[in-house]
């Protein structure tokens, strides 16, 4: 049971607003930089890193395994000299995905025997598709608890490479994780899919900021390796090129202002995002303008204007590449003319807690007629009744389904400091909308 210092008590907004909002830096692009950094030649200098339980998390993966890290928090800097990771090191990731993943990689590729503990809620999420791929390459794989989850002892070595088959249905993150760490093998990679790709903006992501240090990767469009991903040696021990990098604005964190613009008939501008973001969570603006949104960017950054009254249809949509807002569009959903549809987003039962589950008990406990189908989610607007809603320690639970008590009274989120995994002010610049201290435009 939820007490009342452990909760956050959302209030509906009197009439639309027109303000302006800065969201922190992105977590994927954060790792990702640090992992490349880590494996570069000279030292980076990343800034506008993301500062959040995840980012920390990784950060102190690093240090823990000897790099050379300078940490500044007030300046949102970063500065890492790659090189080789300490062996013999033992690390924990806690509930960072990302860390999680793309460390254990680069692990297995680098000699030395490394154990990787994890919090209770990540030692439940899947790893057994990286770790069986890292086990075919030749890296020795003991799990510590229970098999194809962390923790796990490992051993890794200067390895050869070459075909490596990952299942991509659960999570991008396994294959993004053997694509930056691919050059680090002898013969380089050759990357087979096993099943439906997912979230392929994350890989892009990776794809494009491999390019960015000096790395490179392609998917092979033809040819006995088509749908195969081939990422070539390295000709050197560290495959990147060490530089500056500026790390973009959160546009998963932005997502939820840009809701509140649709859900509310308001105008919000969150400061420094670009349409051109790399960020697939980018796509979620596309949806808002099919629910009547006005969506512009400018100089300062993109501006999205609500529908009148906050009147909008509901819609039936593709959520795949950005199914991180799956639970922003549920929230929508609620107050929409008719139901709204959400598709191929299965593989989020599998992150930070089962995400359709969670989205159709919070629904119901609000009285809204909602159902599963095989790929995602049904939703019929209904008046939620006041409620606490239960976020399972996932961030983007608390952050999404807070957006109804913007506009329905009485709903009051539990454990709103599990924010803190990504967007860890997220409920302080919610409660100075609410009360009218915003930045307006």
């Amino acid at each position: 049971m939820n007490s009342p210092q452990n909760t956050f008590a959302v209030k509906p907004l009197s009439k639309p607003i027109r303000c302006q909002v800065e969201v922190p830096g992105s977590k994927s692009i954060t790792n990702r930089a640090l992992l490349l950094a880590g494996m570069a030649n000279g030292t980076s200098r990343l800034t506008n890193v993301l500062f959040s339980d995840d980012a920390r998390k990784c950060m102190g993966c690093m240090e823990s395994l000897g790099y050379d890290i300078t940490i500044s928090e007030p300046e949102r800097t970063v500065v890492l000299t790659g090189g080789a990771p300490q062996s013999n090191s033992r690390i924990n990731v806690g509930s960072a995905g990302t860390a999680a993943r793309f460390i254990t990689a680069m692990l297995a590729a680098n000699p030395g025997v490394y154990e990787i503990q994890a919090s209770e809620q990540m030692k439940a999420r899947p790893m057994k598709p990286l770790l069986d791929a890292l086990a075919g390459l030749g890296a020795q794989v003991t799990a510590l608890e229970k098999e194809g989850h962390l923790p796990v002892r490992l051993q890794g070595g200067r390895l050869a490479g070459g075909r490596v088959w990952v299942e991509a249905s659960r999570s991008s993150q396994f294959l993004s994780a053997l694509l930056m760490t691919g050059p680090l093998y002898a013969q380089g990679l050759i990357i087979e899919p096993i099943g439906t790709e997912i979230a392929k903006s994350y890989i892009d992501i990776t794809l494009t900021m491999m390019a960015q240090f000096g790395g490179s990767a392609e998917k092979c469009l033809q040819g006995e390796n088509r749908g195969c991903y081939i990422v070539p040696p390295a000709p050197t021990p560290l495959p990147y090129q060490a530089r500056p990098y500026q790390i973009e604005p959160d546009v998963s964190g932005a997502c939820y202002f840009f809701a509140l613009a649709a859900m509310t008939g308001s105008t919000v501008r969150v400061k420094d995002v670009k349409l051109s973001s790399m960020q697939g969570d980018i796509q979620f603006l596309d949806a808002l303008q099919r629910l009547g949104c006005q969506v512009a960017e400018t100089e300062e950054g993109v501006t999205v204007t609500g529908p009148e009254g906050g009147r909008y249809p509901g819609i039936d949509v593709d959520m795949n590449d950005y199914s991180d807002q799956t639970m922003t569009m549920a929230a929508l959903a609620v107050f929409a003319s008719s139901p709204t549809t959400i598709r191929n987003v299965g593989h989020i039962k599998y992150q930070e807690t089962n995400r359709i589950a969670a989205v159709l008990a919070e629904l119901r406990r609000m009285r809204i007629d909602c159902a599963e189908t095989d790929d995602g989610l049904v939703i019929r607007p209904g008046t939620p009744r006041p409620t606490v809603v239960e976020t399972y320690d996932d961030h983007r639970m608390a952050m999404a389904f807070s957006l109804i008590g913007l506009r329905a009274p009485g709903i009051q989120i539990a454990n709103p400091g599990c924010t803190a995994k990504t967007f860890e002010n997220y409920f302080d610049l919610l409660a100075r909308i609410q009360d009218g201290a915003f930045d307006a435009l």
